[in-house]
């Protein structure tokens, strides 16, 4: 019993060195946690929120964007269509070229055309046959032969018939004719790209020019030059523009 009393001292002691209302709030911890629970879960929300508004606009970026596939393919197929188009280009070449070859082959077989004396262009499988042949006979045969080659769309006969005894004095005179055309067209800056061939006085016109003002410009000029008994006219040009 005599320790009794001391124990409620000592309990008292206790209540007095923390009397109601000054002790530790063992409630405030709980608060603070329950509060930072809220805020992270909002914060969690929010991101949530942005991150799905934010995805569609991702998706539609990343899917604007081609792949490395679809860049490779896209690659191939610029390259195999380069590649097409020059084989093409390179086609119509080897088949001009074959087309003359073939031709001149031809003529130097036949013993109707002399092969030396005709001259053979092709362009996009049309032949034109040009030069002094002895007779009609042999500019039919030369025709008819370069008809036969395959793959010849159209043949443009300009052959011009020279008798044999005639030819020296008619390549001379068809020589200096070719110098004097060419001198003339070299002299108008227009004409510069002309070139002229002479066959008996015939004057042919090759090459490109700016116009068609320009080309009739070329035929004008050619037919001024002393011995010109005619002028073909065969040159391609850029524009169309109509004559002045």
């Amino acid at each position: 019993m005599g320790l009794l009393p001391q124990r409620w001292v000592g309990v008292g002691a206790v209540d007095r060195a923390h009397p109601a209302g000054d002790g530790p709030d063992m409630s405030k911890p709980s608060r603070r946690k329950t509060t930072m629970r809220s805020n992270f879960a909002v914060t969690s929300l929010s991101i949530a929120a942005l991150v799905f508004a934010a995805g569609p606009a991702f998706a539609q970026t990343s899917a604007d964007k081609p792949t490395m596939k679809e860049k490779v393919e896209q690659k191939a197929e610029q390259a195999g269509d380069k590649i097409k188009s020059t084989t093409q280009d390179a086609k119509q070449g080897m088949s001009d070229s074959w087309i003359t070859s073939k031709a001149k082959i031809a003529l130097f077989s036949d013993d109707r055309v002399k092969g030396r004396q005709v001259h053979v262009e092709t362009k996009d499988g049309r032949v034109m046959l040009r030069g002094k042949v002895d007779s009609a006979e042999a500019k039919a045969a030369a025709a008819e032969v370069a008809k036969g080659i395959d793959g010849v769309k159209d043949v443009k006969n300009e052959l011009q018939v020279v008798a044999p005894s005639h030819r020296a004095e008619v390549t001379a005179d068809d020589k200096v004719i070719a110098k004097n055309v060419q001198n003339k067209l070299k002299s108008d800056p227009q004409l510069k790209t002309a070139k002229a061939e002479v066959n008996n006085g015939v004057v042919s016109l090759t090459g490109e020019v700016k116009s068609i003002d320009a080309s009739a410009r070329a035929s004008e000029v050619a037919r001024s030059v002393a011995g010109v008994r005619s002028v073909k006219n065969d040159l391609t040009y850029a524009s169309r523009s109509s004559l002045r």
